[in-house]
């Protein structure tokens, strides 16, 4: 057994490993919470296709289901993340606790109202957002994409207000419960349609799953509520701004918001333009999705989420802390890399194998899970550039820099448009091939947009702080190893007789996982080692 004391004396003696083991203590919380919260998602999303497959009735639910999220999105884990937990966070570093549960209440007061406000205008309004979001919807299809939109608008709300609970969870470094919390979401919904799906009528089922969405959201904000008391025992919900703590948040926000709106309105050309495909693309597109944020989420916010409060803290104890500032960022950037290069190339070379595992059952075929692996290679493109540049954004947060990364969010949003329209319609058309596959052609380019909206953060960043980024023999390494790894686990996909089922997707990558942690392991990479000794002590 591990001896917390020679573990505390370790870490004073050296202070850089404290940082780098609290670094992946912390980031392995979140992960294990969105790992948790992600399968309970596959789960729904494998037992939605099982009911909906890819017809007209799952492109409503799936393009209603994107739309009142874009508010949860912009209040929630983008913006209001980026603008409480720095200053929060910097409170409770200087042990200003009153103060911090002061601006906690009224932070969570002037939200409850904001967001009260846009979820009855959305309601209202919802008719007109669909014509502008997904004008290919005709007839039954726009009338059941509004009426389920009205039904999902409150639980958009209640996840902000969710949200809100993660900034102090997070704050306060109880980093799992706060993601994992999405298991009874996904939960609630996977028993609805379990309870109501067998024999139901399509559009009747879609409509009873959003009501079962809004339960699920209540109940994801209930829950963490007793833990939050906990640890703001001061806390006091009133909506006041003569705090200039709170006018930091507030004033940060603003920026933020229009930055994550930006990212968020990239997601709704996306869905628009995939409208204007034929029937299943919107689906499709939403379930290559889900599996493309996995390692976004698992890695990319795992990090970004577990060093945001660290950054925050070491900023507001000493402003001038760049050095400590670049060494996380650096190590972060190093942590996130060694599971998104693999990631990538299992997108690429085994999309078919991944989707047939999760969604094919019931209306879902092996000709679906093609036209998903198209769109999820697609996405592999700037998988990389889309994490890495997500704790890019969190350094800047952490220098309270809001607005660097809006301006770099627009760049990268006209790319997409400009980008994503010309290679999902006009391009198929110009190479002969079926417009289906314009689908693919939006995540690439969204792809491009986001390796061209990291280079530009990362160099404005350098000049601030001095050089950050991975190492090209470091990078070279993982993708020699992911390569290897592919060709194997290519073989064992023509010779496994059942490739399109679990068993054969477990076998398949599997062996590519294997090959590419002992590559790792021979060209010495160092987070191999470091897990491997962490196992070792365990």
């Amino acid at each position: 057994m591990r001896n917390p004391t020679i573990d505390n004396q370790s870490a004073i003696r050296n202070p850089q490993s404290a940082v780098t083991t609290s670094r992946a203590r912390n980031s392995a919380l979140v992960a294990a919470g969105i790992l948790a919260s992600r399968v309970a998602g596959l789960v729904r999303q494998r037992v939605f296709s099982h009911y909906f497959g890819l017809t007209a009735p799952a492109d409503a639910f799936m393009a209603a289901f994107r739309i009142p999220n874009v508010l949860n999105n912009l209040f929630g884990e983008g913006a209001l993340s980026a603008s409480f937990i720095p200053v929060y966070s910097s409170l409770l570093a200087r042990n200003e606790r009153e103060e911090a549960d002061r601006v906690a209440g009224a932070v969570a007061a002037l939200l409850t109202v904001a967001v009260s406000a846009i979820v009855l205008v959305g309601v209202l309004a919802t008719p007109l957002l669909i014509d502008v979001i997904a004008p290919g919807f005709t007839g039954s299809t726009r009338l059941l994409t509004i009426r389920l939109v009205r039904i999902l608008f409150p639980s958009a709300g209640l996840m902000v207000m969710s949200a809100w609970c993660l900034g102090v969870l997070n704050s306060h470094h109880r980093f799992f419960m706060s993601y994992a919390v999405g298991v009874v979401w996904n939960a609630v919904m996977v028993v609805t349609l379990l309870v109501f799906g067998s024999g139901a009528q399509l559009p009747g089922l879609a409509a009873t799953l959003a009501w079962g969405s809004v339960i699920g959201a209540g109940l994801m904000f209930v829950v963490q509520l007793p833990i939050v008391f906990s640890l703001a025992p001061h806390l006091r919900f009133t909506p006041q701004y003569r705090s200039s703590h709170v006018r930091a948040v507030v004033g940060n926000f603003g920026p933020v918001f229009v930055s994550r709106g930006v990212v968020q309105l990239s997601a709704y050309i996306d869905t628009l333009i995939a409208s204007l495909l034929p029937t299943g693309a919107v689906a499709a597109l939403l379930n290559a999705q889900t599996i493309g944020v996995l390692p976004v989420s698992l890695f990319g916010m795992s990090v970004s989420a577990a060093e945001l409060p660290g950054m925050s803290g070491d900023m507001g104890l000493d402003p001038h802390a760049t050095t400590k500032l670049r060494d996380r960022l650096n190590g972060g950037l190093r942590q996130i890399a060694f599971f998104v290069v693999p990631s990538a190339v299992a997108f690429f070379a085994f999309g078919d194998v991944i989707a047939a595992a999760l969604f094919k059952t019931g209306r879902f075929t092996q000709a679906d899970a093609v036209w998903v692996w198209a769109i999820l290679a697609g996405s592999g493109v700037g998988l990389l550039a889309s994490t890495l540049g997500r704790l890019y954004s969190s350094t800047y947060y952490a220098l309270k820099d809001t607005r660097t990364p809006l301006n770099y969010a627009i760049v990268r949003v006209v790319l997409t448009t400009v980008l994503g329209y010309l290679c999902a319609i006009p391009l198929p058309h110009l190479l002969g091939i079926r417009e289906t596959w314009g689908a693919a052609g939006l995540t690439a380019s969204a792809g491009v947009a986001g390796w061209v909206e990291m280079l530009l953060l990362r160099s404005t960043l350098n000049a601030r702080i001095g050089h950050s980024g991975l190492p090209i023999a470091y990078t070279a390494k993982l993708w020699t190893s992911a390569l290897t790894g592919a060709a194997i686990g290519w073989a064992a996909k023509i010779y496994v007789p059942v490739s399109n089922s679990i068993v054969g997707a477990a076998i398949i990558l599997g062996a590519y996982g294997v090959v590419f942690f002992a590559m790792t392991f021979a060209l010495r990479v160092p987070e191999v080692s470091t897990i491997a000794a962490r196992l070792r002590k365990r």
